[in-house]
């Protein structure tokens, strides 16, 4: 399943709120995927069809 576009996560780091926009992280890496070599693709450990 993956995260709706404007999907954000909030984490806490030494006790401060962060937010991290992870729709957004997601759907412009799966967009520019062609454009990223093999070990980087890798590294994301995400599949897509």
């Amino acid at each position: 399943m993956t995260p709706a576009r404007g999907h954000v996560e909030r984490l806490l780091d030494d006790g401060e709120e962060h937010e991290h926009k992870l729709g957004i992280w997601y759907a412009d890496t799966r967009r520019r995927r062609a454009s990223l070599d093999p070990a980087q693709r890798a590294a994301l450990g995400v599949t897509w069809a």
